[in-house]
């Protein structure tokens, strides 16, 4: 059972008795998945970050969580791991007291030609995006109660096609049939899932490689003309996670801030 971390290095369980919604967010140090949790934590959830190895940043998500007056924990797993997910799941019951929202936004890129990318880096690739996305929501599935939200990532490149996104793009393409499926699998449990499928964000992850012609380039398509920011889409995931939310189901929704 991974051990979860406190701000203060006690345990949840030593804090106040309340029942919030509750939410775990993978990749939550880092990125959108970060900003999702300060957001949701905002929004009053108790937040589980889970996180892959950079235990650090993990530990500082879950101090701005609590800044702002929430409940959060860290726990590590690696979400292709199905026994580590469902201590991250068991987790978040023994502190929190359930499960009501699955942020599912761990994942990994790498860019390359199809002709040229080795099939190892697509093995790794595929096992973080594609089996990692379905051992989360296997376990999300099992466990999110009523009236509760599902939520993964895709991307708007499923759909615009970029020259060297083919092994990522395939695997959120998977991502994307995954969830519709699971979305018509949970008819009766009164539990939405949906997948957020940004454009161009100035993330880490997004930039990471990139020269800053090709950022001005990507910036200039929307015809907002800007990238994205990891707050635009957290705003997009706190409303499907919400209850205000709940009517949307089975879809994809498209946060590119325009791009056709």
């Amino acid at each position: 059972m991974p051990i979860p971390t406190a701000l203060d290095g006690t345990a949840a369980s030593a804090q106040p008795s309340v029942s919030p919604r509750v939410a775990i967010v993978t990749g939550g140090s880092r990125g959108i998945g970060r900003r999702t949790v300060g957001r949701l934590a905002a929004d009053g959830y108790a937040v589980v970050v889970g996180y892959a190895g950079n235990r650090d940043e993990a530990e500082a998500a879950v101090k701005e969580a609590v800044a702002g007056g929430g409940r959060a924990v860290a726990v590590r797993a690696d979400v292709a791991d199905e026994h580590a997910v469902a201590a991250l799941f068991d987790t978040a019951e023994a502190e929190f007291g359930g499960v009501d929202v699955v942020v599912h936004a761990a994942g990994r890129m790498h860019l390359a030609p199809i002709a040229e990318l080795d099939l190892a880096v697509l093995d790794d690739l595929h096992r973080t995006n594609i089996r990692g996305t379905f051992v989360v929501v296997q376990q999300a599935a099992r466990r999110v109660r009523p009236g509760g939200a599902i939520v993964t990532f895709s991307t708007s490149v499923v759909g615009l096609a970029f020259p060297g996104y083919g092994a990522y793009a395939a695997g959120k393409g998977a991502v994307e049939a995954l969830t519709l499926i699971l979305a018509r699998e949970l008819r009766g449990r009164d539990v939405t899932a949906n997948a957020v499928a940004p454009g161009p964000t100035a993330t880490d992850l997004f930039l990471d490689g990139k020269d800053e012609e090709t950022i001005a380039r990507l910036a200039a398509q929307p015809p907002l003309e800007r990238l994205g920011t990891p707050a635009d889409i957290a705003e997009v995931v706190a409303f499907l996670a919400a209850p205000a939310g709940h009517w949307i189901n089975g879809q994809v929704v498209r946060a590119n801030g325009g791009i056709i």
